[in-house]
């Protein structure tokens, strides 16, 4: 099978200050929700390059990373043993998460990678295993795009980052049940070819979608919300849909 990101994942952080720069703000909504579910073992199950493993290992978790993405795992390796962060990864497929690991986790991330499930039977189908390696009283933690007021609106152009390295704008077609995400990656330093672009179709799942299959997969007391500060979700005002289920 192809790698998506054969092509992206060396220049995937370059629209970041720093790989480990995480918001304040949502190291402390991890920190709020793994004390009051007594999270000790996380796993991320959509890692990518390892951006948020510092930030779980910082607040004291005993932290793994997976990915479906030899390219991304390998920018994870490089990023964390430049940091002498000794973080286990492993690669692996996020629909088939019980055939990599044994022990259960408290607490289970995939963050921005759902709708990479091209329909609702393969989603349900990674929420299930995402179910199946969490202990009872576990709990998920998923954040999407778009959100309800995205798909709505059709936001078309979204500014993801800019710094003195490079600018990154998301050009975002729309289409029935999809969005594709093309990325421009436009550098300021002149020696290095001033626009690349990445692309990727992913399927979308409103809340709605997210609520019934999460209930489905046997998930219960499921919260939405729209920051990191525990805002509840509104379905027309929200630009960030963050789920939080447990088992």
């Amino acid at each position: 099978m192809s790698d998506l990101y054969a092509d992206f994942a060396e220049r995937y952080d370059l629209a970041y200050d720093s790989f480990d720069q995480d918001d304040p703000q949502m190291t402390d909504f991890f920190r709020k929700l793994f004390t009051e579910n007594q999270v000790c073992r996380v796993l991320d199950c959509a890692c990518g390059t390892g951006r948020h493993l510092p930030m779980l290992h910082t607040l004291g978790m005993d932290v793994s990373g997976s990915d479906v993405s030899p390219a991304m795992l390998e920018q994870a390796r490089k990023n964390l043993t430049g940091r002498s962060l000794a973080i286990l990864l492993q690669q692996a497929d996020f629909r088939y998460l019980p055939q990599h690991f044994n022990l259960p986790f408290d607490a289970v991330l995939c963050l921005a990678a759902i709708g990479y499930m091209p329909d609702e039977k393969e989603l349900l189908q990674a929420f299930g295993s995402m179910r199946g390696i969490l202990r009872d009283g576990g709990i998920l933690i998923l954040t999407s795009m778009p959100t309800d007021k995205q798909w709505n609106e059709k936001t078309r152009f979204i500014l993801a980052a800019n710094t003195q390295a490079v600018s990154r704008l998301f050009v975002v077609d729309y289409f029935v049940r999809t969005a594709r995400y093309n990325v421009l990656d436009i550098f300021h330093d002149e020696s290095v070819n001033k626009l690349r672009v990445w692309s990727a179709e992913l399927s979308v799942y409103l809340k709605a979608e997210q609520e019934r299959l999460l209930k489905e997969a046997g998930f219960q007391g499921i919260d939405f919300y729209e920051s990191f500060d525990f805002k509840p979700y509104n379905l027309k005002s929200s630009d960030l849909l963050i789920a939080v289920a447990r088992t």
